[in-house]
């Protein structure tokens, strides 16, 4: 069956691409394009996945990972400035 009508993928290819390793509709549209266009087949997409499949969710979300080496990157940035203005 059709998950995608905008570029034909199917519920197989859809668990294909889940079973090496993608976990988010996001990753889902970054493997196969389902999802980008209109956008209506983003909660099959979800309910596919299903919660909690991948335990690893955050990790493996390169926006996630950008958030977080960025927060970490802000957070070095600020420790010496912070340690200063604690020690005057």
């Amino acid at each position: 069956m059709y998950v995608c009508s905008c570029f034909g993928i199917t519920e197989r290819q859809v668990r294909e691409h889940a079973e090496t390793g993608a976990c988010t509709p996001r990753q889902i549209a970054g493997a196969c394009k389902a999802g980008t266009d209109c956008g209506s087949c983003v909660r099959k997409i979800q309910a596919l996945l299903g919660r909690g499949a991948c335990p690893r969710r955050e990790a493996l979300d390169p926006v996630v990972l950008t958030t977080a080496a960025t927060t970490a990157a802000i957070a070095a940035a600020a420790a010496p400035a912070q340690a200063a203005a604690e020690a005057a």
